[in-house]
């Protein structure tokens, strides 16, 4: 495994894991709605039209993420876009040495200057790496103590500064460097780099097909039909194979948003999981305090 390889990797854990050591070093000091009654459906049904039309048999992988692209539907988030903090609800699995971490974190960023607040649960850590997560530990995550941590200016990073570039092309040379484009290491950096945008910012339906059109060029990247969440919620699982792990995206097929992103690391005497996200929750808010009305207007609630 090369180094790049292994730096890329600590990138990836080093944004999952920010939050861990922060907390450490605190304790150690789709449907349509139904139409009225004896009303026949319509011919088109667009809530449903992406997922079936996205599933058909016949179609490659890469025509798939287009059609997805291609018809994204908004999100209450997307009408927020004046609230001036960040809101993401997410819960990691990360590999430390040879255990396996386990945090639910609920992340306001105000946007104009980095400052921000978090609120992160902690299940106890698990020996291991061979481990795949489950329904429980979600719940369990769910019934964890909080702990509240605020942040100073500067003190909270988007993944990219700056505006997310509209043109594929463009974004994937930000998110994967160009010169590793024919490295057998590149389909998982880029693969990571979609994966660490959608968990650290806020993304707009422009920026959500742009993010599966960077997905549908990832060499190798092959569809792997539908599954279920740990949370209970049905996406479309596509998976790329390459430089001794495999990587796995579950996307909604009405929005286009991530719901839940997987590493496992395929080989070698370390094999076992390398990281697991569950994107819960995200929108935009109006404070970062957890009871904020605009907290519940504002999140795209994905549960």
């Amino acid at each position: 495994m090369t180094y790049l390889t292994l730096t890329a990797r600590r990138r990836l854990a080093a944004l999952l894991g920010g939050s861990l050591v922060l907390l450490t070093a605190c304790q150690n000091a789709g449907t349509a709605a139904p139409g009225p009654a004896g009303t026949p459906p319509t011919a088109q049904q667009p809530a449903s039209t992406p997922a079936t039309a996205a599933t058909a048999a016949g179609l490659t992988t890469r025509q798939r993420l287009d059609l997805l692209a291609s018809a994204i539907s908004t999100a209450p988030a997307d009408t927020t876009a004046a609230l001036p903090y960040t809101y993401l609800h997410l819960q990691t699995w990360a590999r430390a040495s040879n255990t396996i971490v386990r945090t639910d974190v609920r992340r306001w960023r105000k946007d104009a200057d980095g400052s921000g607040r978090e609120i992160i649960r902690r299940a106890p850590d698990l020996r291991g790496v061979n481990h795949h997560p489950t329904a429980e530990e979600h719940q369990e995550l769910n019934r964890a103590a909080p702990h509240s941590l605020h942040h100073g200016i500067g003190q909270l990073h988007p993944y990219l500064p700056g505006d997310i570039p509209a043109e594929p092309r463009e974004l994937a040379r930000l998110l994967a460097p160009p010169e590793l484009v024919h490295e057998p290491a590149y389909p998982r950096i880029l693969t990571s780099g979609v994966v660490a945008l959608a968990t650290s910012q806020h993304l707009d339906p422009q920026h959500r097909a742009t993010t599966l059109r960077v997905l549908a060029a990832v060499p190798d990247i092959t569809y792997r039909g539908t599954t279920t969440d740990l949370a209970g919620r049905t996406g479309l699982t596509f998976q790329v194979v390459a430089d001794g792990s495999t990587s796995t995206v579950v996307i909604d097929p009405a929005t286009g948003n991530l719901l839940a992103a997987k590493e496992w690391i395929d080989g070698g005497r370390r094999h076992g999981l390398f990281s697991y996200i569950l994107l819960l929750d995200r929108g935009r808010a109006g404070t970062d305090s957890p009871t904020s009305p605009t907290i519940a207007a504002a999140a795209t609630h994905l549960r």
